[in-house]
């Protein structure tokens, strides 16, 4: 198996880049994964977050957007589900520091990529 070459990747791994992604994947990934990602990528702005921590949001965020997965994106269902669950994982490390502004920012987004009855889903999160 060939490797793609990373450095081409290089440009996804901005603000813009990260947004962009989002939103195209954002209705075939779902609420909750938005949602996680949303809140990391917003707490990773942060000063109130330690390096430690921002080191470990890297990583989730990089394997959402890199181009190897366990489970490939393009398999319907199973291939973003192994991205939400690092970005849980993280998230639940992360959660007690991640100030509620935070939250409520990435909840506000939702609303440009989801209608009301699917932003419902990101109450049952940590499910």
């Amino acid at each position: 198996m060939e490797l793609p070459d990373f450095m081409s990747y290089a440009n996804r791994f901005t603000p813009t880049g990260f947004v962009e992604k989002i939103s195209r994947i954002a209705k075939r990934a779902g609420a909750k994964l938005v949602y996680a990602a949303l809140i990391l990528f917003y707490t990773l702005q942060s000063n109130k977050i330690s390096i430690k921590d921002k080191a470990i949001i890297v990583g989730a965020l990089g394997y959402l957007i890199s181009p190897l997965d366990v489970v490939p994106d393009a398999i319907p269902i199973a291939g973003l589900g192994d991205d939400l669950a690092v970005l849980v994982y993280v998230l639940k490390k992360v959660w007690v520091d991640i100030d509620p502004s935070v939250k409520e920012r990435a909840k506000e987004k939702l609303n440009d990529w989801f209608d009301d009855d699917e932003i419902k889903e990101i109450d049952e999160l940590f499910d």
